[in-house]
């Protein structure tokens, strides 16, 4: 059983730690006799050709959005859109933040393919359990709760850790689309999904076994 996977290049994703991790995950699946091409581009025709596509993401969303727009005249952006609306499609970080409608970082739009908005963590002066102050970017470990069930959190126990680094975070519109939930200050959502589409705010490359085994489902998923 062949399958293929774009990790799309915009110029604005951590794409070594995530096609690592992808062609991990692909490794591993061989042994069980599926065989998965794992491609890092920035062309519109093999995201196109390509069965799943995983859309990573950091820094500003407002310059994410920028460069995914003008790259190839909007060519890439069509694709991913075309992806997001037939294939399997895997955000990261803020390529989650992307998929919705909104951020109030420098108040900029999304591309609307989950309704809700992103918002920045207010904590100015609040203290954590041990008397600390919390610090915003979020950066470090934290359990995700499964607040929903979804194929994609397969051999993942609830409550299992993983691994942030944020200041912003999404709060989708409508509670059914929200599959995963973290507490820093208040319970926020850090995964989201909707029909084929399944994104973390985490990242997956950085966070171990676990993280792993969400790529390993995504090469499988069939939603």
């Amino acid at each position: 059983m062949s399958r293929s996977v774009a990790v799309v290049d915009y110029g604005m994703g951590n794409l070594r730690s995530v096609s690592q991790a992808v062609l991990h995950a692909a490794r591993e699946a061989s042994k069980s006799g599926m065989d998965v091409e794992v491609i890092v581009t920035a062309e519109p025709s093999e995201v196109r050709r390509a069965e799943r596509v995983v859309l990573p993401g950091q820094g500003a969303m407002r310059d994410c959005m920028r460069e995914l727009r003008e790259a190839h005249g909007g060519e890439l952006l069509g694709a991913v859109l075309e992806a997001a609306a037939s294939k399997p499609l895997m955000g990261v970080c803020v390529g989650m933040q992307m998929l919705l409608e909104h951020s109030e970082e420098q108040y900029t739009p999304g591309l609307g393919l989950i309704p809700g908005q992103v918002r920045r963590f207010q904590l100015e002066g609040r203290l954590q359990p041990d008397g600390s102050r919390y610090k915003v970017p979020q950066m470090g470990w934290n359990r995700v709760l499964q607040s929903r069930r979804h194929p994609m959190w397969a051999g993942v126990p609830d409550a299992s850790w993983f691994y942030f680094v944020h200041s912003f975070y999404a709060a989708p519109a409508h509670a059914g689309h929200s599959v995963g939930e973290t507490e820093y200050g208040e319970r926020f959502t850090s995964a989201v999904a909707r029909d084929n589409i399944f994104a973390t705010q985490f990242h997956p490359e950085k966070s171990a076994a676990h993280g792993l085994a969400l790529y390993r489902n995504f090469l499988a998923w069939r939603p």
